[in-house]
């Protein structure tokens, strides 16, 4: 069976394949670097194809759809040093660094994953 979108979204953290995509926040947050996203995500061909679109809105949409909400950049402070001091120099080079959450989707308690419904 194809994988929900939630489902990519989490293989594609725990892979540690992706640069353009972390778990932020302690792992209760997911940071894209939009730039770099389109790119090394959407910009695959073939059966290297993660999402069916190449388009950022559409995978912004998707977030929303599945109860993600965008926060900002003054709301988060990593819990970790590296991981803070990573944020900091990705924001220093001018990227675009997009923070989404969802309660239901958290590095520590992946059984919550299968309650993240579409709305």
């Amino acid at each position: 069976l194809p994988l929900c979108f939630p489902q990519k979204l989490w293989k594609m953290l725990e892979s540690g394949q992706f640069q353009s995509i972390w778990w932020s926040e302690g792992g209760k947050c997911v940071a894209i670097n939009e730039e770099l996203f389109k790119e090394e995500v959407l910009g695959r061909e073939g059966p290297q194809r993660v999402f069916s679109t190449q388009r950022i809105k559409s995978v912004i949409r998707q977030l929303n759809l599945y109860g993600f909400t965008k926060m900002q950049r003054d709301d988060l402070r990593s819990a970790s040093l590296p991981e803070f001091l990573a944020e900091e120099a990705a924001v220093s080079v001018h990227s675009q660094i997009l923070y989404y959450y969802n309660p239901c989707f958290n590095r520590a308690h992946p059984r919550l994953l299968e309650t993240c419904m579409r709305r």
